[in-house]
């Protein structure tokens, strides 16, 4: 990895830091000595982070657009994501995982952000018939869009972790991946279970010293930078 170190003490905004990828990434943000400020915007008040010396604002995740000063930073980490069960149609999974991702890097941007970090997901594709890969595909086409210097989109495979919520179809889904994980070859390791805390530990090693320019990590390099 050959990009340019960021400055020290910068200040790292993340959205989505409650989640499986976004739970490890505010710990070892908050343990780098090179980041000064880790804020994490969450929906309601939480306990989840402390004694790490972060910051906490509750925002309306409907609204990310409007809470630009709360989102100004040197580096935002995106790791917002639901899934059709649980947001319960396709206009609410979209306000989340396309409106919010781009309403909130929009507002970073404009506040200064110079690199942009995103969770996505293998597959993504804005002309998929998957509904859950094209919105995924979209976000990724609208960040590309931003005038920031460092964009860098991360597309994890099942990931694999302890979640505060169970999601049945998921678990059955890192089940039966599991088990044929050591049949996958070639092109299709990319579609191996990866543990949220490699990808977490991906985002924050690629964040230490950003490539310029728009990147995609497929999972299995996410793998390899986590590992």
């Amino acid at each position: 990895m050959t990009g340019t170190a960021p400055p020290p003490g910068r200040t790292a905004v993340v959205l989505g830091g409650t989640g499986l990828v976004g739970g490890h990434l505010v710990r070892i943000l908050a343990a780098d000595a090179g980041v000064a400020l880790v804020r994490v915007a969450v929906r309601r008040p939480t306990h989840a982070f402390d004694g790490l010396g972060v910051e906490a604002p509750v925002v309306d995740f409907g609204t990310l657009g409007a809470t630009s000063e709360l989102l100004a930073c040197d580096q935002l980490f995106v790791c917002l994501g639901t899934t059709m069960a649980k947001a319960g149609s396709r206009q609410a999974f979209r306000r989340v995982d396309f409106d919010a991702v781009v309403a909130g890097a929009e507002a970073a941007v404009s506040g200064g952000a110079q690199a942009v970090f995103l969770v996505s997901s293998v597959g993504a594709d804005p002309a998929s018939r998957s509904f859950y890969l094209r919105v995924k595909g979209e976000a990724e086409q609208a960040l590309a869009a931003l005038p920031v210097r460092s964009l860098h989109i991360f597309r994890p495979s099942i990931l694999t972790g302890a979640r505060r919520e169970f999601r049945a179809g998921e678990s059955v889904g890192i089940l039966l991946s599991t088990l044929a994980s050591p049949f996958m070859r070639r092109g299709l390791r990319r579609y191996r279970p990866i543990s949220a805390e490699a990808v977490a530990r991906a985002m924050a090693r690629v964040a230490s010293a950003p490539e310029p320019g728009r990147h995609v990590h497929e999972s299995e390099e996410i793998a390899a930078l986590g590992g």
